[in-house]
């Protein structure tokens, strides 16, 4: 049986990084995939007037994975919150609960001198940080009121319940089976009964990943480690926000935003991959964007969703190759554009 590939590359670079994911895919000659595309983002609100129209929703869920592109457009910047084109991410994640985001971030040994570390720190740096994203204060009741005293106050609720955590924490446990089986999970119970409750759900799933060596650390000092000692990090747990945060850190720790790709799944390991970086809409156009995690993102999708890591491997290699052949954009120091950046693996591949 054919598997459906749906493809929304969504505003500003987003369509220009998908033309090259989409080469590389179309290059490997992969048998039993089809591909279709739908609006997203502030393009879908400027189209039909919603940035995830039922249309898009309905490729969704027919699909058996998303590529993703990016949203977000300083023209919607306007419009009440459920209007943003951010809202179609968010819609996705919690239509099709998809709950944990892998993001991966490992130096290639060619982009050592582009971190923002040491090269002897950055070198060290091979972790994948388990995000969830169905719950926590983004999706928490949120509004505008006034005080008592009649000033205006903005307030977002942070909240977990129990089956929320265990279903993460058993991905995050999962995960580090496969790699050094080592998990830190990172909250901020000192302060928070959100993560303190997040603590004793991890504690519990422990007791089923004997072999996995749990840890804790605070998400303030998970930062600060983050660029003391990267590489102490196998696999990293935490919720929606602290997750969001720590990744775009660690993805300048390895040298560009522009390199990380991302996996969101839900538990038929149907998944939604995106780069982690945002739609750029100051160089949309323009082609400097590196399509690099863009084309990480496709990798990561044979291997999830697809069932085809041997073709995941080969996208990984090729990537690994064009870097080292000196590929580099604007945002790795040089100045290949978009598109020469996807000839680059392709000439590879």
């Amino acid at each position: 049986m054919g598997k459906l590939v749906a493809v929304f590359a969504g505003d500003g670079i987003g369509p220009e990084i998908m033309v090259q994911a989409r080469r590389v895919l179309d290059a490997l000659g992969l048998d039993g995939i089809s591909y279709e595309e739908g609006l997203v983002g502030g393009a879908a609100y400027k189209a039909v007037g919603h940035p995830l129209p039922p249309e898009t929703l309905d490729i969704a869920k027919r699909a058996d994975a998303i590529l993703f592109g990016a949203v977000g457009d300083f023209d919607c910047d306007h419009l009440e919150r459920h209007l943003r084109p951010e809202q179609a991410i968010l819609g996705l994640r919690k239509e099709l609960t998809l709950f944990s985001n892998l993001r991966p971030a490992k130096v290639f040994p060619q982009l050592v001198d582009a971190s923002a570390l040491k090269p002897e720190v950055a070198g060290a740096i091979d972790l994948l940080i388990v995000r969830e994203t169905n719950g926590d204060v983004y999706f928490g009741e949120k509004g505008m009121r006034k005080t008592a005293d009649g000033k205006r106050e903005g307030y977002d609720i942070m909240s977990y319940n129990e089956d929320e955590v265990r279903r993460i924490a058993h991905s995050g446990f999962q995960a580090a089976q496969a790699r050094r089986k080592k998990l830190c999970s990172v909250d901020k119970a000192n302060v928070l009964e959100t993560s303190q409750l997040w603590r004793d759900v991890v504690i519990e799933v422990s007791a089923e990943y004997p072999e996995v060596e749990l840890s804790h650390m605070y998400v303030d000092n998970a930062a600060m480690q983050l660029v003391r000692n990267p590489g102490q990090f196998d696999v990293v747990v935490t919720g929606n926000m602290f997750g969001d945060i720590l990744s775009d850190q660690a993805s300048m720790c390895v040298g560009s935003i522009g390199m990380l790709a991302s996996a969101t799944l839900n538990e038929s390991r149907q998944g939604l991959y995106e780069p982690i970086h945002g739609s750029a809409p100051d160089i949309a156009g323009q082609g400097k964007a590196n399509p690099l995690a863009m084309i990480l993102s496709s990798a990561m999708m044979l291997r999830f969703s697809l069932d085809m890591p041997e073709a995941a491997d080969r996208i990984e290699a090729a990537v690994a190759k064009a870097l080292e052949n000196g590929a580099r954009g604007p945002d790795l120091g040089g100045s290949m554009s978009t598109s020469e950046m996807g000839d680059a693996v392709l000439k590879v591949l």
